[in-house]
């Protein structure tokens, strides 16, 4: 048997009259119910507060936006360097070529387009998060 130590401590007429009915109605004594309430008490006291554990996820949701950003930084400047090597080495089109040349930039830029699309589409319709 575990060694328990008496204490007298004082409530209020309220709570007594509770304590007693919750005690009956449970089928426990007093004791055990203070005994429950002082170890969630502590229990609790050891937990970290719901604070704490928002505080901490809206670090890690932060450092996560910073390294998108930071990604999504360095794409765009090696787009920017690819762009700018392409116009460096592509020749100009003829004259005469000009209206076919664009026609035909125009049917692989909608191509291109539509495979993105797609591939975008396919993967937010596998986004659990949708």
């Amino acid at each position: 048997m575990v060694k328990s130590r008496r204490l007298n401590i004082r409530v209020t007429e309220a709570q007594a009259k509770q304590l007693e009915r919750q005690a009956r109605l449970h089928g426990l004594t007093k004791t055990a119910i203070i005994e429950a309430a002082i170890q969630r008490y502590f229990d609790d006291e050891a937990t970290e507060p719901p604070e704490a554990l928002i505080l901490r996820r809206l670090d890690r949701m932060g450092r996560s936006q910073a390294n998108a950003e930071r990604d999504m930084a360095e794409v765009v400047e090696m787009l920017k360097h690819y762009v700018l090597y392409w116009l460096t080495v592509t020749e100009p089109i003829p004259e005469g070529s000009r209206d076919a040349a664009h026609a035909l930039g125009r049917r692989r830029m909608d191509h291109f387009s539509s495979q993105v699309a797609k591939k975008v589409n396919a993967k937010s319709s596998l986004d659990p998060d949708d």
